[in-house]
């Protein structure tokens, strides 16, 4: 399909990158390619720029700053796909890689874990085990005169 055609890259039900804010560079590609490996450009690379993005929310675009922080030059996002023999795969392959990183960094935070105290019963199963333990080290001892 190509790519005017397509609506935008949908991350999830609620953020869809439009085709206008991705852009695309080729190049040839190290790997399988048969005879073609010198001459086709198939290593496929999606840029996206995450700063200036005007789909995302100020809260989502901090929050990508910050998680994606180490992938970003001046708050562009690269994403290059070489392992398919085609540029059309590679491209779909990028397309997807971008997407699943994208959702990944806008997940919300999980809850910070609270912290319980062991229970009343799992102290005493616990010293149970030790003491069990212990019996068994004595016996293995060489008897003491």
């Amino acid at each position: 399909m190509p790519a005017a055609h397509r609506p935008g890259l949908r991350v999830d039900s609620a953020l869809t990158i439009p085709e206008s804010e991705l852009s695309w560079r080729f190049s040839r590609s190290s790997g399988p390619g048969g005879q073609g490996v010198n001459t086709a450009d198939s290593r496929a690379e999606l840029v996206w720029d995450v700063a200036g993005s005007a789909v995302l929310s100020p809260l989502q675009r901090e929050r990508l700053l910050e998680r994606l922080g180490s992938r970003l030059v001046d708050g562009v996002l690269t994403i290059a796909a070489s392992e398919h023999r085609a540029q059309l795969r590679n491209r779909d392959a990028a397309r997807e890689r971008l997407a699943a990183l994208v959702a990944e960094a806008l997940r919300p935070p999980s809850p910070k874990r609270r912290a319980t105290k062991p229970s009343r019963g799992s102290k005493e199963r616990r010293l149970d085990a030790k003491k069990r333990r212990t019996d068994v080290k004595r016996l293995r001892r060489p008897p003491h005169d």
